[in-house]
């Protein structure tokens, strides 16, 4: 096999475990390593695909039942907006994206670091609110599950209600935005292996994830994972700068 995808396959395997016991996601590790392969734009189209198979994972090993008010209040302005910051991403330029993404990601884990305990007021503006941005960033940027996350915990839901119901979310997401980046061109035939490699990794690495969760505090270990977010968004900012 050839060396380079084996190192994309362990990296994307990484990025779903990390992703799913930390909270945020499997894209906020996955656009920056897979970028390391392919240019940027293809990157978002990779990983719509990658986020099909990792929610559907995500909601039959966390199948306790779903948030329909969440599900409604979050799930259709995410669905709204993600459409439209797809549509909007084929016209930005690449570099200002990689730079975008990087600039996220660095204040996003910042905030988190430093604001363990904020939280956000449990109201339907609120949710509404959240799933806006978070739908805009994933089509923009190609995640937007850090957003989605902080606006759920307010609402302090059991845990695998919670991962079910974010999966539930992402998986209205990520269907739409599939659709919007194959019409973009974001799609391509040399990339094919990728995503058939991805759609077992997101099984794979969602499985893992669920046992890791189960064995470890997730607050000590999601610090672990914001302090490799943070690594990775510095590291994005000066690939993106260089």
């Amino acid at each position: 096999m050839d060396f380079s995808f084996l190192l994309f396959l362990l990296l994307s395997l990484l990025a779903e475990v990390l992703g799913t016991v930390g909270g945020f996601g499997s894209s906020v590790f996955f656009v920056p390593f897979a970028n390391i392969f392919i240019d940027f734009k293809s990157v978002l189209g990779v990983t719509a695909v990658f986020h099909l198979s990792s929610n559907i994972s995500k909601l039959l090993l966390f199948k306790d039942g779903l948030d329909k008010r969440l599900l409604a209040y979050i799930g259709i302005p995410a669905v709204v907006f993600v459409i439209i910051g797809g549509i909007l991403s084929k016209y930005i330029d690449e570099t200002v994206l990689k730079l975008s993404f990087a600039i996220f990601i660095i204040v996003t884990s910042l905030f988190f670091l430093l604001f363990k305990n904020f939280v956000i007021r449990a109201t339907n503006r609120n949710a509404i609110a959240g799933g806006t941005m978070s739908g805009f960033l994933a089509g923009v940027l190609g995640t937007g599950g850090a957003v989605r996350g902080l606006t759920m915990v307010a609402f302090n839901i059991e845990k695998s209600v919670f991962v079910a119901t974010s999966a539930a979310i992402d998986f209205a997401v990520d269907f739409s935005r599939t659709v919007v980046y194959f019409f973009n061109g974001y799609m391509h035939a040399e990339h094919a292996k990728y995503m058939v490699g991805l759609l077992v990794i997101g099984f794979v690495g969602s499985w893992i994830g669920k046992q890791v969760l189960q064995r470890i505090s997730q607050q000590w270990f999601k610090t672990i994972v914001l302090l490799l977010l943070l690594a990775v968004g510095l590291y994005s900012l000066v690939a993106g700068l260089s």
